[in-house]
């Protein structure tokens, strides 16, 4: 399940990038029990997006901004309380990280949700059922 990172040049401390991905990951592992999961904590990955300044904008003005979005099976982010629960605390672990270059209104975020049977694990195409078969060995 990706989580996408995308923050502009400089918002956060040269080597702070993997602390971010690391902690954010975990942050959705644990806001939906799965801390550990020997299926899930693997399938969660990052795609980690550094934009040069000029080239992010709000408004359409040039910023430095954070951005995080997930795209996952709709049974994932399902609840308002996990929503607003890990979408604060990725909030909260960039703002920290930024050690003051990045205030929260500058930190974006959102979830997709996938058609289900489209998720692949290990090569197979995985059906919502499928997926919570296969995280429950885990």
């Amino acid at each position: 399940m990706p989580i996408s990172i995308t923050l502009t040049e400089g918002v956060l401390p040269a080597g702070k990038e993997a602390a971010a991905v690391a902690k954010i990951t975990e942050a959705f592992l644990k806001h939906h029990g799965l801390s550990g999961n020997k299926v899930m904590t693997p399938n969660i990955t990052t795609h980690l997006n550094i934009l040069p300044k000029g080239h992010a904008f709000s408004g359409g003005m040039p910023i430095d901004g954070a951005w995080v979005e997930t795209k996952t099976p709709s049974f994932a982010l399902s609840t308002r309380e996990i929503q607003t629960a890990f979408f604060a605390e990725a909030t909260q672990i960039l703002f920290e990280l930024s050690e003051g270059r990045l205030s929260k209104d500058r930190i974006w975020s959102n979830g997709v949700y996938a058609e289900d049977g489209t998720w692949n694990l290990d090569g197979l195409a995985m059906t919502n059922e499928e997926l919570g078969q296969a995280i429950a060995a885990g």
